[in-house]
């Protein structure tokens, strides 16, 4: 009896593929969230070893399933990042006053950092590059303040391009100010205390561009009112 060169698996090949493709993934899954455990209690300079102990698994175990250190290092900030995205990008949807959208998105940013200081350090540790999972993170974040503050300028015909400089440059001094804030040994500033510099700086920075422009803003307008109904807000 003979078989035919494109018949030589049974069927149910295809299920077991399925099923051990699913198996890598949970296993990845496991090791990155056992990481971001060790790197919680222990601080960034963390060795494969200790992920391994985690899990129970051999050394070998860990590495199968990515390429290398780095390929490991870059998961880990990609679900670290993906985890704090979910908490700040709710927060740049136009609901409640410019205030209120502010003050969220700052103060999520700077009550996680405060929560999580292994973690900010580890994602800040990325080796820069166009591609790297921060730089992703940033571009999300900006790209969302850059869509906002398109369509509030074109409402008011004024040239959407001014947007992207006006978000990026907001999202570079929010992270610059926790950045130092975090790294200063010597700092007496409290998170809540961060929180109100970093709102009322960025606050300014709003009102200031809308006054260069001839538009007024006022820092309790409903940020869906404003985007809606810019007629109602230009300058007499």
């Amino acid at each position: 009896m003979t078989t035919t060169s494109g018949n030589l698996e049974p069927p149910v090949s295809d299920g077991r593929a399925t099923r051990w493709n699913g198996h890598k993934a949970q296993r990845r899954a496991d090791v990155i969230d056992a990481a971001i455990t060790v790197i919680e209690e222990h601080g960034v300079e963390v060795s494969v070893q200790q992920i391994a102990d985690r899990l129970n698994l051999p050394r070998p175990v860990v590495y199968r399933h990515f390429d290398g250190r780095t390929d490991l290092d870059e998961q880990i900030r990609r679900q670290i990042l993906e985890s704090l995205l979910a908490q700040i990008m709710p927060k740049l949807h136009p609901d409640g006053t410019v205030r209120d959208a502010v003050r969220g998105a700052v103060g999520t940013y700077v009550r996680w950092v405060e929560r999580h200081p292994n973690l900010h350090r580890f994602i800040g540790g990325a080796v820069p590059q166009g591609d790297s999972s921060l730089a992703g993170a940033k571009d999300r974040i900006g790209g969302r303040l850059a869509d906002l503050f398109a369509l509030w300028l074109s409402r008011f015909g004024i040239d959407p391009g001014r947007a992207r400089p006006m978000a990026f440059g907001i999202i570079g001094f929010v992270d610059g100010v926790v950045n130092s804030w975090r790294a200063d040994p010597n700092s007496t500033l409290a998170s809540d205390q961060v929180e109100g510099i970093l709102t009322e700086s960025v606050l300014a920075l709003f009102e200031g561009n809308a006054r260069s422009l001839g538009v007024p803003l006022e820092r309790d307008v409903v940020v869906g009112d404003l985007l809606a109904r810019p007629e109602a807000l230009r300058a007499e």
